[in-house]
């Protein structure tokens, strides 16, 4: 056989000379910008030799603070190609830990959308390797105390489009991306040529999402973080047409994107998917929706409640996926196998309910606080370890890997139960569990069931400390209209045993996230540390 690497060059090429008709759309402040992906791929080149006349050279990095925008998709295929490290920084996390990340990555040179630089001058003193900042854009870049700063178009503009990407080894690396550090300080994942590659292959086939050439797919996931779950490499490769939201995108935004341009397959978080909702729901403006047949939400698992509004009031299927930045992100997927096609609407609710089944090429596992394996019985519950050819062998230049990645598995943090059909269903992270006089309570489990409540927006649960019982859950509540606590527990009180209930319900206009659209539980934990930790009510 051939001994030829996998790189994703391979993808673009495939993109410019196959599917070369196919469109790129994005949302712009004066309308829509449409090219294609020969004009696409000649736009990438620019930009290779563009980032090569900055000194960009083989292994440098090279960070993006940007939107999901056509320019930083752009960069998705320059930087690798040309051998250098995309490095992918989530513009949600705080100044101190984009300094910490382009810090610690490295990074040679910038590209950033341009009102993330009066952030930059803040962490300037972070910044001593950077050796130019390119700003994202059309115009020249806004004035700056960074330096030297140079506008995108201003450098594509007499870049060469004809030049040959050079052959690089497939286990080099191609991109890198950091953790949301919820604990300590962020993490950094190095992904290579091949394993994003096999990645993608994996996201076209069946027992994932399935990219096909024919479907126009809405990314809403960032590719500030975890390269939007691989789906601008796993588009290309199909020649499938992509829109993005552009930059600053409001609910209002996707739905008008899925109108205009006929999207058939939104990629989003839940708490985007429902926003959509609560959009669609309020009668502000109509919406053409027809064209939408698939909602793939993430970041946390939908609530069954989600899933059947979806179906119900639109006809859309909801699946999620599950995964993590260190898995590229993605190690498992909802689908319907052909034994369960005559189920009911709700026991096809259930099982789309759970994170679904391994994806190809993906083990996982389940193992006690002793590291002994659990049985697939659906009772068992364990923390969950997987390996695949892209999940991580270690962080980047980090101590903490000895314990994350013991005897050639990942362990997870996650804590879930695995059906004899092989389905997960996550309990709870391992620090978000609470353990009330020595039996646990899953977080995930109350939350999911409050989320289910027709006024209950978001929520999420929390363990405070008890003298007694060592640790109670608080759960922290959004709401749509005015709802009493004794109404929510009595809403649990079927679903739970007594001990599970709440002591407190805390009313908020929104519960706070971290800087990948999760519940931020590491500052609700110091909230509720800090303020009234005594089990009285509160009510809205």
């Amino acid at each position: 056989m051939m001994d030829r690497p996998l790189q994703l060059k391979t993808l673009l090429w495939r993109a410019e000379r196959l599917f070369g008709h196919k469109q790129i759309i994005t949302r712009r402040d004066d309308g829509y910008r449409r090219y294609t992906y020969a004009e696409f791929g000649k736009r990438v080149r620019r930009l290779t030799d563009a980032l090569n006349r900055l000194g960009v050279r083989t292994g440098d990095r090279v960070g993006t603070l940007g939107w999901n925008t056509d320019q930083h998709y752009e960069a998705y295929f320059a930087v690798p190609c040309m051998g250098a490290v995309l490095h992918t920084i989530n513009i949600r996390l705080s100044p101190d830990q984009i300094g910490y990340v382009i810090e610690h990555a490295g990074d040679s040179v910038l590209l950033v959308s341009p009102e993330q630089l009066p952030m930059l001058e803040q962490i300037r003193d972070r910044l001593t390797n950077v050796k130019a900042v390119v700003v994202f854009g059309d115009g020249p870049p806004p004035t700056t105390a960074l330096g030297p700063v140079y506008g995108y178009e201003e450098l594509l503009a007499d870049a060469d489009e004809e030049i040959e990407f050079p052959d690089v080894d497939e286990d080099s690396p191609a991109g890198m991306c950091y953790t949301s550090g919820t604990t300590g300080e962020p993490k950094g994942v190095v992904y290579s040529h091949r394993s994003t590659v096999l990645h993608a292959l994996i996201l076209c086939l069946q027992g994932s999402i399935g990219v096909a050439e024919r479907e126009t797919y809405l990314l809403v996931t960032p590719m500030s973080h975890v390269n939007s779950w691989g789906m601008p490499y796993a588009c290309a490769l199909q020649g499938a047409s992509l829109a993005l939201p552009g930059t600053q995108p409001r609910p209002h935004h996707y739905l008008e994107i899925i109108e205009h341009a006929r999207v058939s397959v939104c990629v989003a978080a839940v708490t985007v998917g429902m926003l959509m909702r609560q959009e669609l729901e309020s009668g502000r403006q109509s919406y053409v929706l027809d064209s939408l047949h698939t909602l793939w939400l993430g970041g946390q698992a939908p609530p069954i409640g989600e899933i059947r509004w979806w179906q119900q009031a639109h006809g859309v299927h909801v699946c999620q996926g599950w995964g993590m930045t260190e898995a590229s992100p993605l190690l498992t997927f909802t689908t319907l196998t052909s034994q369960f096609t005559d189920l009911d609407d709700e026991g096809k609710f259930r099982l789309l309910g759970t994170q679904g089944k391994p994806m190809p090429l993906v083990e996982i596992k389940l193992v006690d606080d002793h590291g002994k394996e659990l049985p697939w019985d659906g009772k068992h519950a364990g923390e969950i370890l997987a390996r695949s050819p892209w999940v991580a062998r270690a962080y980047y230049h980090d101590t903490r890997s000895q314990d994350s990645f013991a005897g050639g598995w990942f362990h997870t943090g996650d804590v879930g139960v695995i059906d004899q059909n092989g389905y997960l269903s996550l309990v709870d992270r391992v620090k978000d569990l609470i353990k009330s006089g020595g039996e646990w309570i899953s977080s995930v489990d109350l939350e999911n069931a409050l989320m289910g409540h027709p006024e209950v927006r978001e929520a999420a649960v929390v363990a405070a400390p008890d003298p007694v019982w060592l640790e109670r859950p608080i759960a922290i509540v959004a709401t749509n209209s005015p709802v009493a606590s004794d109404d929510l527990t009595e809403f649990l009180r079927e679903k739970f045993p007594k001990f599970w209930l709440p002591d407190r319900f805390v009313f908020v206009d929104e519960v706070p996230k971290t800087g990948v659209g999760k519940f931020d539980k590491k500052l609700l934990r110091q909230q509720i540390a800090a303020g009234n930790n005594h089990s009285t009510d509160k009510t809205p």
